[in-house]
């Protein structure tokens, strides 16, 4: 069984939310990445979203974009961040979901790229330029090796267009909160209740929030109704108050960060 539907089949037994927090691989090197999803994984993380630094992102704020900047200008290579997943798999069998641009899939070919990242240890991928319409190739590729492809619904989505979207995702659908892209808010939408209600009526697959989630409140909020909460800008934003600090420091205050984010959506 792929790594994320055993975390939601046991979370949901406890009647407890998946936490999922955001990092940039590479930010601010592979090994500091390596041991910040340890420590959230101690902390109480469930699952990990990894992103994978593009020189274009279409769904990213500021705040993420800033992050790929940083590892780009590292040389960071997609192989060497799926060697870091393999290094960490002699250590953790926590799940992980990587954001990518379908420039750097279809670069090597859909089936090329699951099985590379398979091989490494990735359980998911999430692509937001990808529409739902064009991603047979990957879905057919993916479903072979029981790899999720997660699929995104906003709050603008028609309804028709949100019944295809929950016939293909795999894993869990990611919600995202608000119209626009990543960052930090001080409010999340009136309607947000609301709309993943609606969600949770046409489909049976988690559902995993994120795009503004900011804090332990919004983490409750989001944790009472969703099946997953989110939170990428605000660590991020978190991890570059400690850029001239030791990685030690960086890992252990950011840990405490999350931490306090886990409580929320726990509580």
């Amino acid at each position: 069984m792929n790594r994320i539907d055993k975390k939601f089949r046991d979370l949901k037994s406890k009647k407890k939310p998946a936490f999922i927090p955001f990092i940039t691989a590479g930010d601010p090197d592979l090994q500091t990445t390596k041991a910040l999803i340890l420590e959230f994984e101690k902390r109480g993380a469930d699952i990990i979203e990894l992103g994978i630094p593009f020189s274009d992102p279409i769904a990213d704020g500021p705040i993420i974009q800033a992050s790929y900047y940083r590892t780009l200008v590292r040389g960071t290579k997609v192989a060497q961040i799926l060697d870091m997943v393999s290094e960490l798999r002699t250590k953790s069998e926590i799940p992980i979901v990587s954001m990518v641009s379908y420039s750097t899939v279809f670069k090597g070919g859909c089936q090329a790229f699951i099985e590379k990242v398979c091989t490494a240890g990735l359980d998911g991928l999430t692509i937001p330029d990808l529409p739902v319409e064009e991603n047979n190739d990957i879905f057919e590729a993916a479903k072979k090796k029981d790899f999720k492809i997660v699929c995104f619904v906003a709050p603008t989505t028609t309804d028709e267009r949100m019944s295809l979207i929950t016939q293909y995702s795999q894993g869990f659908l990611y919600y995202i909160s608000v119209v626009g892209i990543t960052g930090i808010r001080d409010e999340l939408p009136e309607d947000i209740i609301q709309n993943i209600n609606k969600l949770k009526q046409m489909t049976t697959t988690p559902i995993a929030v994120g795009f503004g989630v900011s804090t332990p409140e919004h983490a409750k909020l989001i944790g009472r109704v969703a099946d997953g909460v989110i939170v990428g800008s605000a660590i991020i934003k978190e991890i570059e108050k400690y850029l001239n600090k030791s990685s030690e420091r960086l890992v252990n205050k950011v840990g405490e960060f999350v931490g306090k984010l886990i409580d929320g959506a726990k509580g």
